[in-house]
Parts: structure tokens; C-alpha cells; sequence
């Protein structure tokens, strides 16, 4: 596809609320939220786990901490009936606060810091940090907190005092990234304090929480010609964006007699990706297998419709990926160079760091093909590790036939990271295509 009809299939307003998106998603329980707001605007509804679930056609979702799954019951669709599933994460490296917050050093106030997942620590120094996550009650309830200001930082050292750090500079994860907050002495339960207050609760309402912490500066177009989007967690909130908007694109074009769907489109959201998705809400626990059974026993099936819908079932699995870097070019594989708005790109490992393989690509490339879109290809440089996703955990542990995508970025796990404007609305096209079979 030619730059110039590539920008004119462009469609800039899937990109826009992809910013509010990430705007109103600073946190794995945000983004769920965000994309259960959108779902219900498409007709779906919430269930809870501990309820029985029924056997009517249209789409369904639900919430268990920072994960969600939701799925579309076509008209007719029997117990045998395959599934279409795109799986993403909701959960990107930061800091996060501990369990005693409250420290500080040389008469200055700080907030004690844990480091979650595989953190760039040098691109949150010297940035202006905001506050969001969940507050959990002594009632058993949850209360949402997004602090959208400049409460927190980490400052860097002067170059006054440090000559070399140009010839590289080397942080302590427990000493040189704990954020300040204010001047004076240690004031125990101060921040929680602060943050229930802002929540509009009594500090003593408050059990638990599970705070991190976010840059306040929201996502941007950047570039010239503003091809460019620079922005905080698209990695990987992009893909839950673009599964949840080409997801809603699919269910309103069935309900609205436009599409017959041969598969049940399902959207598995999971947290803790980023730390090895071992938790009730990642991709290792029975959270999506535990769906997928009770939709087949909903609608009458045994454990026979079971294992015949699971083996005609794809799972793509949508996850950032690397684009060439200019200034390091050497260390990508020399054959393989995915560039920003050239369309979606296929991840592949023969080590199945990646689950793709080549009946995956042919599912890929076919729904690029029939959105008309253009893909890539990512391999690793053989002398470089390459990363993981939820990809070859899902065909594990479900037994299903899985393929690894995503979209060419640069500064992964950065505070803030950088991709084409073009391809989030390339990538949900593509996904859309393929939940329609």
C-alpha cells in the first residue's frame, strides 16, 4: 500500500480516542473501565462470576481486579461453536507505592516505592508523577483514585556532583528512585491520608490499596506531519484499545444483521503481563479457560461441544513490538526492519518466545488482507534474548492454535514510548477482520 493510500484509509479519530483512552487509564483498573464504558455503549452488559449465566444471544464482559473478558453470543450459535479471542495486557512497568509509604531523608518527604516489571529507571527521573490505582474498604468495596497532578518526582542528580554520568549512569533500585513529595519530617499515614481524602473517604475506611505511580503528561501526536504518537502505556493499552473498539465494531454489525459470525469474538484483557502473568488475573490462571467452558455449558454443551469448539479456536495475541531503532540499528535482525505505519507486524520465534507459527501466519495475513492492511515481520537478532508475551502461555495452557502480533515501537517500557500515528487504527482494523472470520 502506498504511503499516500495508506494515509487516506487513515482514519486520525480512532488515534484521538485512543489518547483520551490512555488519558482516562492510568492504572490496569482504569483501563478495564475504560474499556467496559465503551463496550456498554455497543450493547454489552456485565455478568459476575458467582451469578448463572444464560444461553441469549449478545455481548457480555467482566471485571475481576485489573482484568477483563468480554464476548459476543452470536444468534445460533451452538455449543461447538469455535472462539476468535485477542488477548492483551493492562498492566505496564512503573513504580508502584508499598504497603508503608511514608519515608524520607534530609528533610525531605518521599514515598516508598516498589519497582514493577522491567523498568527503563532513567526515563522517570526528572518527570512530574501523578497518583491512580484502587483503594480497597473495609466494606468489601473498591474505590477508583486518579490523582492527574504533579504530586510526585524523582529527581536526578546534578552533573555538578556527578562528572561521569554521561559515561553511563547506574541507579540503585532501592536508593536513587524513591520519589519526593515535600519538605519536613516523616509523616506517617500522610499519604494515604492524602489520597483517601481525595477519594472522598475517611482515612479509616481504607484497608488496602494498590497505588502507582503515572506521568501526568498526556499522550500527544508528535513529528512534523504529526505521523508520530508519544504517550504513556501503549504498551500495551494500545492493543486493549484496538481490541475493544474493533470487538464493539463487531458486535453492533451482527446485532444489526450486517455480519453472520462462524466464531464467538471474545476479548481477554489480562494484568501481569509485564511481571509473568502469574496471578488470578493473568494470563496463567484459569480466569479465560473458566469463560470459555461456562459459555459452552450455558448454551447446553458437554465436555465433548467443549474440546470441539477449543480446537477450532485462534487466539491472537496483541502485544507491542520493537521497530528499528536509527541510532541502534545494529542490534535488530538485518532482514527483518518494522517501521511505524507500515501496518501491524507479525512476531515469530522458532523458540516460541512467540507462539506464531505457519498456519498462525496464514490467519494473519488473510485478516490483514481481507481489512486492507499492511503487515510486517519481527525476529529477533540471534545474538539478542528475545522477549515474551501472553501469546505461547495462552496455547499452553488452552491448547489453541495462537499467533503473536502488534505494532513497530520505539522505548519500550520508557515512561513514555513512541509509535506511527497510523497503526493503532491499522492494528484494530486488522483485529476486527479477524474476530469476523
Amino acid at each position: 500500500m502506498s504511503t499516500a493510500a495508506r494515509r487516506a484509509f487513515f482514519d486520525r479519530t480512532h488515534t484521538d480516542d485512543l489518547i483520551a483512552f490512555l488519558g482516562t487509564s492510568p492504572s490496569p483498573y482504569h483501563a478495564v473501565a475504560s474499556a467496559a464504558e465503551r463496550l456498554e455503549k455497543a450493547g454489552f452488559r456485565q455478568v459476575a462470576e458467582t451469578d448463572a449465566w444464560d444461553a441469549a444471544a449478545g455481548g457480555r464482559y467482566l471485571i475481576r481486579g485489573g482484568a477483563l473478558i468480554a464476548w459476543y453470543l452470536p444468534e445460533g450459535a451452538g455449543p461447538e461453536t469455535p472462539f476468535r479471542i485477542v488477548g492483551t495486557h493492562t498492566d505496564s512497568p512503573n513504580l508502584r507505592v508499598k504497603p508503608v509509604p511514608d519515608t524520607g531523608s534530609a528533610g525531605w518527604r518521599q514515598v516508598a516505592v516498589e519497582i514493577y516489571g522491567g523498568v527503563p529507571l532513567n526515563t522517570w527521573l526528572d518527570r512530574d508523577l501523578g497518583l491512580s490505582g484502587r483503594l480497597a474498604l473495609k466494606d468489601g468495596s473498591a474505590r477508583l483514585v486518579q490523582l492527574d497532578e504533579p504530586l510526585l518526582r524523582v529527581p536526578q542528580l546534578a552533573i555538578h556532583l556527578d562528572r561521569q554520568v554521561n559515561d553511563g549512569m547506574k541507579l540503585d533500585r532501592q536508593r536513587h528512585v524513591t520519589p519526593i513529595w515535600g519538605l519536613g519530617p516523616v509523616d506517617e499515614g500522610s499519604l494515604i491520608g492524602y489520597v483517601a481524602e481525595r477519594a472522598g473517604l475517611a482515612v479509616e475506611e481504607v484497608a488496602g490499596w494498590d497505588l502507582m505511580t503515572h506521568d501526568v503528561q498526556p499522550a500527544s501526536y508528535l513529528g512534523r506531519d504529526r505521523e508520530l504518537l508519544a504517550g504513556p502505556r501503549l504498551d500495551n493499552l494500545l492493543s486493549v484499545h484496538a481490541a475493544t473498539a474493533a470487538l464493539a465494531a463487531v458486535a453492533l454489525a451482527a446485532a444489526g444483521g450486517e455480519v453472520a459470525l462462524p466464531y464467538i469474538p471474545v476479548l481477554a484483557a489480562f494484568d501481569h503481563e509485564e511481571t509473568g502473568s502469574e496471578s488470578d488475573t493473568g494470563a496463567q490462571s484459569p480466569l479465560l479457560g473458566n469463560v470459555l467452558d461456562r459459555t459452552v455449558y450455558a448454551r447446553g454443551g458437554s465436555p465433548e461441544d467443549r474440546a470441539r469448539a477449543l480446537a477450532g479456536t485462534v487466539c491472537l495475541s496483541s502485544d507491542m513490538g520493537h521497530a528499528v531503532h536509527p541510532n541502534y540499528s545494529e542490534r535488530h535482525e538485518p532482514g527483518h526492519h518494522p517501521l511505524p505505519n507500515d501496518g501491524p507486524i507479525l512476531k515469530v520465534n522458532v523458540n516460541n518466545r512467540y507462539a506464531t507459527d505457519g498456519v498462525g501466519r496464514a490467519v494473519f495475513a488473510a485478516a490483514c488482507e481481507k481489512a486492507g492492511v499492511p503487515w510486517q515481520s519481527f525476529v529477533s537478532n540471534n545474538a539478542m534474548p528475545c522477549g515474551t508475551t501472553i501469546g505461547p502461555i495462552t496455547a499452553a495452557r488452552l491448547g489453541i492454535k495462537t499467533v503473536d502480533c502488534g505494532i513497530a515501537a520505539l522505548s519500550m517500557h520508557s515512561a513514555r514510548e513512541l509509535c506511527g500515528a497510523e497503526d493503532p487504527y491499522l492494528l484494530a482494523s486488522a483485529i476486527k477482520a479477524f474476530l469476523e472470520g
